[in-house]
């Protein structure tokens, strides 16, 4: 009876584990995404191809969404501490927020509002794309049930 207990709820190690080997693949898509764009002097960064990478994986089917939710998860809700680095650098160099502060707020919301704008297109594309895609599996589903 605890071995069945044991499955359906995993230990504190197996989560760790778990979240540890996710983490580790996505660290390694992003590593070998990293390397071909710096071998191939790409302009675009390598985080940048490892995310396109990522999502192609996953529509294709070349990963399932179950093998990097929970390494996924844990990486966005400590994604806070990624940007410490940036909060200090503010902290250090206010004499540049006193001269140019509006400049750099200008700068930081305009880009907040080109990368909203960016992901509205790019979710209202995939819907469409979405809802074209099950029209079309439908109709083929419609025309061979008649024939």
């Amino acid at each position: 009876m605890s071995a069945v207990l044991s499955t359906k709820t995993p230990s504190a190690f197996g989560r760790f584990v778990r979240i540890a080997s996710q983490s580790a693949v996505l660290a390694a898509i992003w590593a070998v995404a990293d390397f071909v764009a710096r071998k191939l002097a790409l302009p675009v960064p390598g985080g940048v191809i490892g995310l396109v990478a990522l999502l192609a994986l996953l529509f294709c089917g070349g990963i399932a969404p179950r093998w990097v939710k929970a390494g996924a998860d844990w990486l966005l809700s400590d994604m806070l501490l990624f940007f410490i680095p940036a909060a200090v650098a503010a902290v250090q160099y206010g004499g540049l927020f006193m001269e140019d502060g509006w400049r750099l707020a200008l700068v930081v919301v305009g880009g907040t509002l080109m990368v909203m704008v960016a992901v509205a297109f790019a979710v209202d594309r995939a819907a469409r794309l979405e809802r074209h895609l099950a029209l079309r599996r439908a109709l083929v589903a419609r025309h061979a049930a008649r024939a």
